[in-house]
Parts: C-alpha cells; sequence; structure tokens
C-alpha cells in the first residue's frame, strides 16, 4: 500500500471506509512527509525501540514508525478506526493495535509486559484538548519512558520549555521540566493536516531525565505549593500560599520560609526557578 502521508491516499483511505472525523475525539490527520520524517529522526528510533503511538488515527504515522521501530503498541480510542488501522497496517507485523483510552490504560502494565520493563519511547500526534493529561500521567504513574516526542499545539509546547519571568511560564512549565528536558524540534502550520486545525502545532521532545534535577521532600507538596502560586497570578506568593486550599500553613510560616530562600515578602510565584521552588517546599515541610 502506498503511504498514507500522501494527502490523496489519506483521502481514498478515508472516503473508501465512510469514515467521519469525530470532534470530541480532536481527530486531525498528519498529511506532510517533511513533519513525520521530522519526527521519526528526532525521537531517535531504532530497532530495538519499542514505541507506543497514542491515537494512531488512520496509520500514517504508525506506517513510518513501524519501519523505523521493533516493535509498535498503537493506542486508538476511536472503534470506528480499528478496521481501517487493519488495512492500513497489514503490510506490517510488528504492530498492535489497543483499541482503549489510554487514560483508562495501565501503561505501566503494558510497558513492562510488552518489553521486559526496559523503557519505551512514546511518540505520537496527541488529540491537542487532552495533551496535558497525557504527558503527566505518563510522568506520573511511573511508566518506563525514555523520551516523549509528541505533537501538541504550539502554544502549549511554548509553555512546556519556558522559564521564569515569561508569560507563558507555569504550572505545567515547571511539572514538564521536572521530570524531562524539552526540546521544541519544529513548529507546523495547519496545512499539514487534515482536517485543518484552527492552531498552529509543534513538535516537542521531551527527554526523561535520569536523575530528577531537583532533591525534594515531599513531591506532591511542592506541586501543590506550584499550583498555588500560579492560580493567583497578580497575587504575591505569600498571599498566594496563605489562601491555598490545598495548604494548611499559617501566615507566619509562609512568610518565615520565603524570607529564608532569600526573597523579599512582594515576589510573585511566576519569578521562582524550580529549584527554588522545591527549597521553598522542603523549607515549609520542615514545618510540619
Amino acid at each position: 500500500m502506498e503511504k498514507l502521508s500522501n494527502p490523496q491516499v489519506t483521502i481514498q483511505t478515508i472516503k473508501k471506509y465512510e469514515f467521519a472525523f469525530q470532534k470530541k475525539f480532536g481527530q486531525n490527520f498528519l498529511i506532510d512527509t517533511h513533519v513525520l520524517d521530522k519526527i521519526i529522526q528526532s525521537a531517535n528510533i531504532t530497532k530495538d525501540d519499542m514505541v507506543l503511538e497514542i491515537g494512531p488515527g488512520i496509520g500514517t504515522m504508525t506506517q513510518y514508525l513501524a519501519q523505523a521501530a521493533g516493535k509498535v503498541i498503537a493506542v486508538e480510542i476511536d472503534k470506528n478506526l480499528i478496521p481501517i488501522l487493519e488495512d492500513t497496517l497489514s503490510g506490517y507485523d510488528n504492530v498492535r493495535v489497543i483499541n482503549e483510552d489510554v487514560l483508562k490504560l495501565d501503561l505501566k502494565k503494558l510497558a513492562d509486559e510488552e518489553n521486559n520493563g526496559k523503557p519505551v519511547k512514546v511518540v505520537a500526534n496527541l488529540p491537542y484538548y487532552i495533551t496535558t493529561p497525557i504527558i503527566m500521567g505518563l510522568f506520573e504513574n511511573e511508566v518506563p519512558v525514555e523520551s516523549i516526542t509528541v505533537m501538541v499545539q504550539k502554544e502549549v509546547a511554548d509553555r512546556m520549555q519556558t522559564g521564569p519571568g515569561n508569560k507563558d511560564y507555569g504550572a505545567l512549565s515547571l511539572a514538564v521540566q521536572y521530570y524531562a528536558d524539552p526540546y521544541i524540534v519544529a513548529n507546523v502550520p495547519p496545512n499539514c493536516f487534515m482536517p485543518r486545525p484552527k492552531v498552529g502545532s509543534a513538535v516537542i521532545r521531551l527527554t526523561c531525565h535520569q536523575e530528577k534535577p531537583v532533591q525534594v521532600q515531599d513531591e506532591k507538596l511542592m506541586f501543590n505549593i506550584i499550583r498555588a502560586s500560579f492560580n493567583q497570578r497578580r497575587k504575591t506568593l505569600a498571599n498566594g500560599l496563605k489562601n491555598a486550599a490545598t495548604l494548611d500553613f499559617t501566615k507566619e510560616e509562609v512568610e518565615a520560609a520565603i524570607e529564608a530562600l532569600g526573597k523579599g515578602a512582594s515576589v510573585r510565584g511566576e519569578t521562582l526557578t524550580l529549584e527554588e521552588f522545591a527549597k521553598l517546599s522542603n523549607l515549609l515541610c520542615q514545618n510540619r
């Protein structure tokens, strides 16, 4: 079968199966060979790798992955795409398609069973409406992952890789950078997809840290502090933490910790680095 990255082949396949795009699944299929090549190349896929693909669609990128990787597990939520994938991937014997909601799947167990506990590489053209839950789920559920190379909304990619003082800097930036090193591989315009999304896209590679960049006594507390400090961006860090329902520190404890961090009373959370949030969390942890 000719590659699906040829837009004509994609159109023929969609017509053949009378497939209707579903908005609720955020379906936008890639139809640009240069972008597909760039994704495979930047993910550094070899025949020694098992790749987990989330949302294969009609199998466009899956075909490229199957050629490059030793094994591909593709998780697709839309049951209407399963017969299409059986057709478009019939020429590959190293692909397994699972018809499931990836957010309900035990990916750690799947990776352990399919790859003997060795780290997998995640490659995906992610549905934009659930990008963050998918990526954070991979991190927080301790799925053995070496890297995550994904197509996301450009605005989200920018937020993932930015640092303090930038308007895009927030809880997502810090969460991603705690678990991985983000690098934007390419910006991708809407005309590379079918149908065209209303927003610009970007390919971002998250290379997972072998060791966390900061030492923190209580991860959950640190992320509660981070979320609280960005929930009310215009407030000072002290007020953000004092008003947070998820935290139970006194005004005095919060102010003393901020002072011990070497910051003034008027400091805002958006100016703190990951290292400073970790220190602040450890200081407050000692007061418990």
